[in-house]
Parts: C-alpha cells; structure tokens; sequence
C-alpha cells in the first residue's frame, strides 16, 4: 500500500495565463496568473536532491508540481497515507520545500475540536480589556469604541492568516487534515480556491503572498471532493531501501556505506514484520545515531534491550521484539536485505 500527499506551490509573476501543464488523471489545475508574490522559483533541484525528503514520489512528480505551479498554474498538495503508513515523510516534504525555498514553514496541526479561532485567529479580549481601561475618556460614542477594538491590532492571526500575511512566500502545512470534520474542511475552501480569508468582524484578508500549501492525511476519513478537485493527490510510501540508505547516510556522514545498508535492510524486515507501528525513516535514523553512540557499527542480539525503545512503539510490539529468536530473526532478514543491496550496487560513503 502507499500514501498520498497533496502540494500547492504558488505562481510566479506572469503577464497573462500561461499554459498549465498536464494534470495528472482526474485532477484538475485551476490556472491564475497575476502580481502577487509566491515561493520562489528556481529551487526544483534544490527539492529534487533534498536528503530529507523521504515521501517516495514519482519520478519527477515534485519537480513537475513546483515549476509547473511557479509558471502560474497548479493547486495545493494532499499528501495522503493509509493509517499503517504513518511517518513516511508526509510532512518532511513540506520542511524541504521550505528548506529548498529558503522560506518557513506556518503549520496547521489539525485534531479532532479544533477550532476556526486555532486555524484563522481571534481577537485578544485581554488586550482589548487593557483598551478600554486606558482609553475611557478618548471616545466620542459606543461605534467610535466598537471600531477600535474590532480593528486589526486586537486580532492574534493563526497560521493559515499568517501566511496570507507574510512579506515573503512561505510554505503552509495544514497536517492531518482527515481528523477534522467536515465543516472544518469547508472552511479551507476559500483560501486554497480565492487565497483570501473571509472574517466578519473586519472583512476580507486577502493575499499579500501566495504559499505553497501541503495538506497531509492518514486516510482515517475520506476528504470531501472539494478538497480534491482544488489539490494534487500523491501517493507517499516509505523509501526504497537504497532511497533509506542515503537518507540515513546524509545523517550519518561518518559511517560506512555497509552500516548505512545494514540500517536500511533492518527498517525494511522490520516494515514487513506484523508490527503495530512500524519504524519510520526519522525513528530509522535515530536509531542509527543511537547505535553510533554505542560505538557499535554492527547490530547484534546484544544491543536489542538498549535499542528497543527505538523501534517498539507500542506494548504488543514490544512483547514480540522481546523474543530474542524474533530479534534475532529480523536481523538476519536485514542483514539479507543489506546484502541485496550490495550486490545490487547500493549507496557508497
């Protein structure tokens, strides 16, 4: 099984509609052009050879979303995964769009109850206490009054106001997005299609620039087709074990290629072990900085005690690594695995 992501990077400056570039199957590319600012172009390779970037895309499927989008074209990015799938470098992409954009990132941590106020902002009733305390005498009339403490100074934006707000493009992660319901995911309609945010108390917040939006899901709920039609949908799966093997290398400069392998065939039988929850590339590479730690460049049976807090996240997981001929037996899984990857050609320090 794999998952999926879905990326929006911003237009570029451009003097009419420019020609979209082809949409992936049942996806559609809503064409703008204009002035305002987005991410800037220029750093697809920078993307492209991004150590951290787990998430497994197609082919070219990152560069063809961020030039294609920086020509003036192109929707948000919801990444998705199945649940089992967790941790495969959904919201990595984002950070090394970020990285490759020199920009930051505003995250959207979405939960079950979370609310517009989190997402959008809310004025600050202690500050507007502290107004009024201040400033009783200064006002002609209740509306002079009112006025004042609906303006823009008394509101806290959240992060989806604050990346229309920002001087420079930057890259918005609204993470998680299938643990809201689906009046939340409404909500996010008008910014991923109009880039503005409608707010009764003040009016409309549009764009001072246009970020690259990454959406991410477990597929614990199915997003609404709105969702879809305004995003890219990419499948995210954890690394090819050659792909593991150089990302913990870029983790692990000291190491040999052999222990990089070794780390990468060991995620891999692990991964196709009957784990609750598998280990991820970041828990992989953790794991690796632990062992070195150690001053070990092997794993054996010796270390599965020290180690296994690293790689068993749950109880039951923890029982059955417990079993020394199951540890044992994994190991020797990777160990193939790394041996494969040998003879095939893997990664060189």
């Amino acid at each position: 099984m794999t998952s999926a992501a879905t990326l929006s990077a911003p237009a570029a400056e451009v003097p009419g509609p420019p020609a979209a570039p082809a949409a992936p199957s049942g996806t559609s590319w809503p064409v703008r052009s204009g002035t305002v600012p987005t991410v800037a172009d220029g750093y697809a390779d920078r993307l492209e050879t991004a150590p951290d970037l787990a998430a497994a895309l197609p082919p070219g499927a990152a560069i063809a979303l961020v030039t294609g989008r920086a020509a003036g074209s192109g929707p948000p990015a919801d990444p998705a995964e199945p649940d089992w799938l967790r941790s495969s470098g959904k919201t990595q992409l984002a950070l090394s769009v970020a990285a490759a954009a020199e920009t930051h990132v505003e995250r959207l941590q979405c939960y079950r109850g979370v609310s517009e106020d989190k997402a959008i902002g809310r004025f600050d009733e202690g500050l507007q206490r502290l107004y009024m305390e201040f400033s009783k005498s200064q006002h002609e009339n209740w509306q002079t009054v009112q006025a004042s403490l609906k303006g823009r100074d008394f509101f806290r934006p959240g992060p989806l106001m604050r990346a229309l707000e920002c001087e420079r493009p930057c890259v918005l992660l609204i993470d998680e997005l299938d643990k809201v319901d689906d009046g939340f995911e409404a909500m996010l309609l008008e910014i991923l299609s109009a880039w503005q945010l409608s707010i009764p108390e003040f009016g409309t917040v549009e764009a001072r620039t246009i970020p690259f939006v990454v959406l991410t899901s477990n597929e614990e709920r199915r997003l609404g087709d709105p969702i879809r039609r305004r995003s890219l949908y990419v499948r995210v799966e954890h690394p090819t074990p050659q792909r593991e093997s150089e990302i913990i290398a870029s983790r692990t400069p000291n190491a040999e290629a052999e222990f990089h392998r070794e780390m990468a065939g060991i995620a891999l039988s692990f991964r196709n072990y009957s784990l609750e929850k598998p280990p991820s590339v970041s828990e992989m590479i953790d794991f690796a900085n632990a062992l070195q730690l150690l001053g070990a460049d092997h794993v054996t049976e010796e270390h599965r005690d020290v180690l296994l807090p690293f790689l068993a996240k749950t109880e039951k997981d923890r029982r059955h690594l417990l079993l020394r001929e199951g540890f044992k037996s994994l190991l020797d899984d990777g160990a193939r695995f790394a041996q494969k990857m040998a003879r095939e050609g893997g990664p060189q320090s």
